[in-house]
């Protein structure tokens, strides 16, 4: 009876498998050791039967997708500021991403589909890529004036340094967007340097500090339209 239900099982398989083959817009890659080590096959080869809890099938997304952080970091003198990153990455290799993010190689989840879960390789994008572009971007930053700050050329920098690190994690940033959002008091101070520059420039140092310290010494006013109507008074 054993030798019987195999069999079928074995049969069920391969009828299962027969029209199963590898997309040109996805990473198939099979193991037959529950992910211990995985063969990836190649663009409209056939997958092979798969028989057993251990032995499955994975397939990575084998086109462009977009992913976002924010995190707070330092620049050089302690100057604290919020960041918005977004980019661009493509999975250069699936079995070297499939080794870092092991929750997708895992039997019976989201990515052994051809239509693979948002939320999969979001979380993904959290541990191998947001953390590498967080690791790297607070290294540099310390050394970052954020007065003198060159966002296109900073984001030159970071890609090359963060892709220098993903390259062993088979993953690559096609472009990305680093965006710095100082607090108001640093915007403040930005903006007050940046003047006394322009100031300077035109030999009006003096002008300027008088501008500075009259603008600093203004007074906020807030107005707060009522939604009630003020009717007049009656006599």
């Amino acid at each position: 009876m054993r030798v019987i239900t195999m069999a079928v099982l074995v049969i069920f398989a391969l009828l299962n498998t027969a029209c199963d083959r590898a997309h040109s817009n996805m990473q198939t890659v099979i193991t037959n050791d529950c992910g211990v080590s995985w063969e990836l096959i190649r663009v409209g080869q056939t997958v092979p039967a798969r028989v057993g809890p251990c032995a499955y099938k994975v397939t990575v997304p084998d086109y462009p997708m977009q992913g976002e952080t924010r995190f707070k970091t330092s620049f050089a003198n302690r100057v604290l500021a919020d960041v918005e990153v977004s980019y661009d990455y493509s999975i250069t290799d699936g079995i070297m991403f499939i080794g870092e993010a092991k929750y997708i190689g895992k039997a019976n989840t989201s990515g052994d589909d051809a239509v693979n879960a948002a939320g999969l390789y979001e979380t993904a994008e959290n541990s191998v890529i947001d953390k590498r572009i967080r690791e790297v971007a607070t290294t540099v930053l310390i050394a970052e004036d954020i007065v003198d700050f060159s966002q296109a050329e900073f984001e030159d920098k970071l890609l090359l340094a963060v892709n220098k690190v993903l390259e062993s994690k088979g993953v690559k940033l096609n472009f990305l967007s680093f965006v710095p959002i100082p607090e108001e008091q640093t915007r403040l101070a930005i903006d007050m340097m940046t003047a006394m520059k322009i100031y300077d420039s035109k030999g009006l140092h003096n002008l300027g500090q008088q501008v500075a310290v009259a603008k600093a010494g203004a007074a906020r006013i807030n107005f707060a339209a009522s939604s009630e109507s003020v009717s007049p008074k009656k006599n």
